[in-house]
């Protein structure tokens, strides 16, 4: 079979670093995209620019995304699989309270970046009948005290990918997403400004999935026969579940 070349978007670290390591060791070719340059080509280093493509760029620079698909080197230019992974949390504090430009940076990133790069490779992904594989969140479904935009975005994130499945009907092209709950990546620094304190003490024992878990996972989506999609998917570590409604009492 030909080798097949997947795009994974925030490929610097956590989930996206990951997959990029999981599909490169099975035989795939990786674009690689992300902010952090250097890190981006230590993977370049590792692998080979045989087998991972490197493009830096803030993804929520519409004209930068399009420079760079430009871009791709003929190996590279045929995207049978795309990860939308770039994504991020901003504060934990309650909407009353919240800062609105985090607000906005978390829909530049996770919803327009997302839905902007889709539209730009669905051709390429139609002619080839490839995949899509959009990272969602457990919290596009349960909600909690100050998940507010982050988890209106994931929401969006979710039913953006069943949209896609109804309107590529009959080209081939499966779509998924994969809803994980807590994860230990950076994920947390982020989203406190790097407290690692905050980070370290929201893990403490509770055996969160890893980086790897989810890159196992798409790689299991990516692999299955082409008559099968799996539409969504949600996974939390087995420590964590399912908590009652809030109630206020006078």
């Amino acid at each position: 079979m030909n080798t097949r070349t997947a795009w994974i978007t925030g490929a610097t670290a956590g989930f996206g670093a990951a997959t990029v390591e999981r599909f490169v060791a099975g035989g795939w070719r990786v674009v690689a995209s992300g902010r952090r340059a250097e890190r981006l080509q230590a993977l370049v280093e590792r692998h080979g620019a045989g087998r991972v493509h490197a493009l830096a760029f803030d993804i929520r620079d519409e004209a930068a995304m399009q420079q760079a698909h430009a871009s791709l080197p003929p190996d590279f230019a045929g995207i049978d699989l795309l990860v939308n992974n770039a994504g991020l949390a901003l504060g934990t504090a309650p909407a009353q309270q919240a800062d609105l430009a985090q607000w906005k940076q978390m829909i530049d990133t996770n919803v327009t970046a997302l839905v902007t790069l889709t539209r730009l490779l669905l051709p390429t992904l139609i002619e080839r009948r490839g995949a899509i594989v959009n990272i969602s969140s457990t919290a596009s479904t349960y909600p909690y005290s100050g998940g507010n935009v982050y988890g209106g975005t994931k929401a969006f994130v979710s039913q953006f990918s069943l949209g896609l499945r109804s309107d590529l009907h009959g080209t081939g092209v499966r779509v998924t997403s994969v809803e994980p709950g807590m994860a230990q990546t950076e994920f947390t620094l982020v989203r406190t400004g790097g407290d690692q304190a905050a980070s370290d003490k929201l893990y403490a024992g509770a055996h969160p999935i890893t980086a790897g878990d989810i890159a196992e996972t798409l790689w299991w989506i990516a692999n299955l026969p082409q008559h099968l999609n799996i539409n969504r998917i949600e996974l939390m570590p087995t420590g964590q579940s399912f908590a009652g409604f809030q109630v206020h009492r006078e």
